[in-house]
């Protein structure tokens, strides 16, 4: 019995042991800024002390850098390899105004640039990373951009390239503007989890060519662009909220930043809301509609080098622009599946498909080409009269492959009969914006320039009488409808064919008739 006591003590012992020593392993990779001199007054410039804190971190082998609660004011902070990053509920890391001068300089960018200011440097952000490998942005505490600029035009002139494709010949010194709240560029293994992102400048995330991403129930409320993946392979966005009155929600791209045509590819968007509700109303729940509120999820309009095996699914649209996917700089967009959408008060249009030929690529040789689209399960109520649903190719490039299945879209109606007889012009190296094409001969679905286009158990209505036909079709090769079910005013013909359209079939759709 003795023996048995002394054994079982014995075990205890070593277990408390073992405890002690996990437990000062575990506060020797925790760093606290605090420590390292942070006041977390919001009055205090606490990045220093944050970055000597990264770097005992990155010196010890790694560890997590912990900011608790407080108001930490911060210019640019600079992550390493193997950091996590911290930020505790009750804690805020706040954008120094640009007069502190606190932001990095922006980095040179060599050669001529393809591709707006903003993706050309990276330096110039509140917190940024460039060729790390295990970097970790978590916690339920905020990141708020407070002195970000959301428009420097002068990165544009910097970058040499303002929408044109002849190269601006000044030279600029660099410059202190801070952007970009979190901006990462050729990371591996990168985690953003968990926290909230207000008011993030021009970009609240750009990620650009990192690999093995995951942003995961990440609140973004902001009035430039959500989210930037660019350049990225094997991406995972999940239970998200991004609200961007006036740019883009989920945006992938695919730019020539990195002086190479790069895929982004192996992409997953799930269960995500995107909105354009004015910027704060969304974090303090009064979601307070934006004039012109843009948000929505689209591919673009940055496409040098394409997109490839892209899934959307169940995400929801509210008081923004609808889905686009736009490849119009010479690159790939194929193998994209979108399923189980769900949205209301759209601007603009529902769904946008298009091809152009902005070619902001060099030695560019290939026309902007897409193939192999399938969206699905699409509820889209309350859609600006100007686009239902628009699918347009190039004349010399027909959009190939995509197949639309069981949609209800709703139109406001209210489209006259001179809006029925217009004739859109064709994009061309106009920029890929829908409501530049102006309102759409047919309220539910225009498609020109594709080849194989399959329509199956379509529903479409107007809450206004529309006097323009519900669907219209031109130059399109190999066209199929199942299930067509429109609504129409009076004397208004269903569909429209023109003499372009060929290897028509109509199965279960008594409301059309060829012409």
């Amino acid at each position: 019995m003795k023996s048995a006591f002394l054994c079982q003590l014995l075990g205890l012992l070593l277990l408390l042991q073992a405890g002690l020593q996990a437990a000062e392993t575990t506060a020797q990779n925790y760093f606290n800024v605090r420590n390292f001199g942070a006041v977390g007054d919001g009055t205090n410039l606490d990045s220093p002390a944050i970055d000597k804190a990264i770097n005992a971190a990155a010196e010890a082998g790694g560890g997590t850098v912990l900011v608790p609660a407080g108001t930490y004011l911060s210019g640019s902070i600079h992550l390493k390899s193997n950091i996590h990053l911290l930020i505790d509920a009750g804690a805020t890391i706040l954008g120094a105004p640009q007069n502190l001068n606190a932001y990095d300089e922006t980095e040179p960018f060599p050669g001529i640039a393809y591709q707006d200011g903003g993706h050309c440097y990276f330096h110039n952000s509140l917190i940024w990373g460039e060729n790390l490998t295990n970097v970790f942005i978590t916690g339920h505490g905020t990141i708020n951009g407070g002195g970000l600029e959301r428009n420097p035009k002068i990165l544009d002139e910097m970058c040499s390239y303002l929408h044109s494709s002849t190269p601006n010949p000044k030279t600029y010194p660099p410059v202190r503007i801070g952007n970009k709240a979190i901006a990462l560029k050729l990371c591996k293994n990168v985690a953003i989890h968990d926290v909230t992102i207000f008011h993030g400048g021009h970009f609240a995330i750009l990620v650009t060519g990192c690999d093995n991403l995951t942003i995961d129930n990440v609140t973004i409320d902001t009035d430039r662009d959500g989210m930037d993946l660019d350049c990225c392979h094997n991406t995972m966005v999940s239970n998200c909220r991004v609200n961007s009155p006036r740019d883009d929600g989920i945006c992938p791209k695919s730019t020539y930043a990195l002086g190479e045509l790069r895929l982004t590819e192996n992409l997953t968007i799930i269960n995500c809301q995107v909105s354009g509700f004015e910027e704060g109303t969304l974090i303090d729940g009064t979601m307070k509609p934006a004039k012109g509120g843009t948000g929505r999820i689209k591919f673009g309009t940055e496409s040098s080098g394409g997109f490839r095996n892209c899934t959307i699914a169940n995400c929801t649209f509210r008081s923004c622009h609808g889905l686009a996917l736009e490849e119009v700089d010479g690159g790939i967009m194929e193998n994209i599946t979108i399923n189980n959408l769900s949205m209301m008060d759209l601007r603009d249009y529902a769904i946008y498909i298009t091809t152009g030929k902005r070619n902001r690529t060099p030695n560019l040789t290939t026309n902007s080409r897409i193939r192999n689209i399938l969206i699905s399960n699409v509820l889209a109520d309350s859609v600006d009269k100007k686009s239902g649903i628009q699918i347009s190719g190039l004349p010399e490039q027909p959009i190939e492959g995509v197949r639309l299945e069981n949609i209800r879209l709703t139109s406001k109606g209210g489209g006259t009969t001179e809006d029925a007889v217009r004739i859109p012009k064709e994009l061309g190296e106009g920029y890929p914006e829908a409501g530049k094409l102006g309102t759409m001969p047919a309220y539910g679905v225009f498609a020109r320039h594709v080849h194989d286009l399959e329509l199956a158990n379509i529903h479409v209505d107007f809450q206004t009488n529309d006097l323009r036909p519900a669907a219209m079709f031109e130059d399109i090769q190999g066209l199929d409808i199942d299930n067509f079910k429109p609504q129409l005013a009076s004397g208004v013909p269903a569909a429209v064919f023109a003499d372009s359209v060929s290897d028509l079939t109509i199965r279960n759709s008594p409301a059309l008739q060829k012409k």
